[in-house]
């Protein structure tokens, strides 16, 4: 069985999401929390070892490079993930969301000091809908990798004019970072807020299922954005909002550039990603 890419976009932009209860299991249904955690992208909280890490420069971070990796480590049982709510279906949909552009993935690469190679150590994936970002899962195999992919998230999204960031369920380690607990109905009021937002209007997916059943079709139900609400399909092209904004930012680190967007050379030092990054994050709008 194959998710509805269509009707996946709308379960999402009502405030739904789904969700597996192991990785081999064939079952997905949909989950409408009572209450939902959002990290507020003013108020990601970075400590003074991350911020020394992220202006080290110490992971090379890359956007939309190795998506299907990602979610291929994030579906896959690690030490500190004894389960996984990953399973193929899901994995299948977001796959094909991406190469729609419409879900994006933030690697962490570390370079081997013996062989010269980089791997994959860190990451995180999720989708755009308008100005929002719903934040599906991350993982990390050294030492701040997460933490590290998920500010290059948070300063991607300032800069592309996103809003809002979903993190969906509440953890020590989202709430260690600045994430915050609201209700599903304050969350569904925000939604609403974010540029290029498109809500649905399918009373199919209103309640949670834990069968896939009749939600589920054998087709993907959406070609290049087709069937989309015109936020959700159209966002990229208008000018609202660019998941891609900080690249150009990134290919363009001058002093011209700095000044447009507020910042300074001198507190900062020189110009490198890292560097730009940490002062993105402690900026307020």
């Amino acid at each position: 069985m194959t998710i509805n890419l269509d009707l996946l976009i709308k379960a999402y932009a009502s405030g739904i999401f789904p969700m597996a209860d192991a990785r081999d299991d064939p079952d997905t249904f949909w989950v409408e929390p009572k209450t939902r955690a959002i990290l507020p992208l003013d108020n990601f909280q970075m400590s003074r070892s991350l911020r020394k890490t992220i202006r080290s420069d110490r992971f090379r971070v890359s956007s939309d490079s190795a998506f299907a990796e990602v979610i291929k480590i994030c579906a896959t049982e690690a030490a500190d993930r004894k389960e996984t709510w990953i399973n193929a279906e899901i994995e299948e949909a977001f796959n094909n969301l991406h190469q729609l552009g419409h879900a994006h993935s933030v690697e962490c690469w570390l370079r081997d000091k013996e062989t010269g190679e980089e791997n994959l150590v860190g990451g995180l994936y999720g989708l755009a809908i308008g100005g929002a970002f719903c934040g599906e899962s991350m993982f990390s195999r050294a030492s701040d990798a997460s933490k590290v992919a998920l500010a290059w998230l948070v300063a991607r999204l300032k800069v592309g004019g996103f809003s809002l960031l979903d993190c969906q369920f509440m953890t020590d380690h989202l709430a260690s970072l600045g994430a915050i607990e609201i209700s599903q109905e304050a969350y569904l009021d925000e939604l609403r807020k974010v540029r290029g937002y498109a809500p649905s209007s399918d009373s199919a997916i209103r309640s949670p299922i834990k069968s896939a059943g009749a939600l589920f079709g054998e087709g993907d139900g959406l070609a290049a954005g087709a069937g989309l609400g015109a936020g959700a399909a159209g966002a990229a092209v208008s000018g609202t909002v660019a998941f891609g904004a900080l690249d150009t930012l990134l290919a363009r680190l001058d002093e011209d550039v700095r000044g447009a967007v507020g910042l300074t050379a001198s507190s900062e030092g020189s110009s490198s990603p890292g560097k730009l990054i940490a002062q993105l994050l402690t900026q307020t709008s």
